[in-house]
């Protein structure tokens, strides 16, 4: 039994995941705080780009020929979840300062601290590690409540903080840690590709980098309408205009110094490889939906290009959190639709064809 919190519900509400395209709303068993642990009351949870694919059963979430299966079912999606503080399992409260009632998230990777990247310090390259949402270990938030693992990372959230802006912290630790890895210095040209909601938090954190010319792309016009607004001093639709070529002029031919792909699609790569300048950096983030094949001789023997991946959003939690409270970054405006946890076959359409929506968040 829990150390702390009320008696909960013994079943509840919750989208569970059985196969692709087979999602059903269903009565669970109600989740309870063993030592370490801890529930919350899910406020809402986002719908991200890699649950939409997921959902659309794309190979590298259910396993191909070259990847290992990553879902596991059944299981309770999502992972940009933010809640109520319900019980505290022993020790809980003291370890992550929180008390019932506080607001609380939960960093989307649970680590096994114990492999060679989680006791050096790479907890978020933890080889034995879950993600919240895609097996019954570490089940999502698309739910009633759900569980943080003693395992876990777990963060207070202002209690002030808008439920549908608190669904941003978790994208915005992602495009911070992007930014990060992108090396910006003064003056450089900075292209961000994709003004989904990750791309759109790393227009914002990347203005705070004080580049030189901020670019930011993407297909659809209302999304590059907002990138102005969190500060991209150009933006280009790659559908109506030659965005390489209006790089290149602008930068004497040479190209940008740093492009960030956050389209999830193959062409963003492509155009990356396009538009960077020699001795470029190249940060990519994006969930693939399949394998992406480039001319790999650009990277090395013709620019020798700096190439980072990114992934998830590890030590920049608090800082997430801070910029979104605070403003810092105007997140104003990404979470376009908010659905009842009923509606979750609507949002995930609403996220597949993206037309008039950026961030769907859906409310158990």
């Amino acid at each position: 039994m829990p150390t702390h919190g009320p008696t909960l519900p013994k079943t509840m509400k919750a989208l569970v995941t059985h196969a692709p395209g087979d999602y059903r709303l269903e009565e669970v068993p109600t989740p309870s705080a063993d030592p370490g642990e801890v529930v919350i009351k899910v406020h809402a949870c986002g719908v991200c780009a890699g649950d939409s694919k997921c959902y659309d059963g794309a190979p590298m979430f259910w396993g191909d020929e070259t990847r290992p299966r990553y879902v596991q079912p059944p299981c309770i999606p999502g992972h940009e979840f933010i809640g109520e503080v319900v019980q505290l399992g022993e020790g809980a409260g003291d370890k992550y300062g929180l008390e019932i009632g506080d607001l609380a998230i939960s960093e989307q990777i649970v680590p096994c601290w114990k492999c060679r990247l989680c006791t050096t310090g790479n907890y978020w390259m933890c080889v034995e590690a879950h993600v919240y949402g895609f097996r019954p270990y570490v089940n999502g938030g698309m739910a009633e409540y759900t569980k943080f693992p003693a395992a876990a990372l777990n963060y207070k959230v202002p209690p002030d903080m808008p439920t549908d802006k608190g669904t941003l912290i978790e994208p915005m630790s992602c495009s911070i840690h992007a930014v990060q890895r992108a090396e910006i210095d003064l003056g450089d040209v900075v292209v961000v590709a994709g003004c989904g909601t990750l791309g759109l938090g790393m227009v914002g954190v990347a203005r705070l980098q004080s580049p030189g010319l901020l670019i930011a792309t993407d297909l659809m016009d209302h999304r590059l309408k907002l990138a102005r607004k969190l500060g991209a001093d150009l933006t280009l639709n790659p559908g109506k205009e030659d965005a390489v070529q209006r790089v290149l002029d602008l930068t004497d031919g040479y190209g940008c110094d740093v492009y960030i792909e956050a389209t999830g699609h193959p062409s963003g790569v492509e155009m990356g490889l396009q538009m960077i300048r020699r001795l470029g950096t190249f940060v990519e983030f994006s969930v693939m939906p399949e394998n992406v094949s480039v001319d790999w001789s650009i990277i090395g023997d013709t620019k020798e290009l700096n190439i980072h991946g990114a992934h998830l959003g590890p030590y920049v939690y608090p800082l997430a959190i801070q910029y979104i409270h605070e403003g810092t970054v105007d997140v104003e405006g990404i979470v376009t639709h908010c659905l009842p946890l009923e509606q979750f076959e609507e949002a995930f359409a609403k996220v597949q064809s993206a037309e008039g929506s950026i961030k769907v968040v859906l409310e158990p």
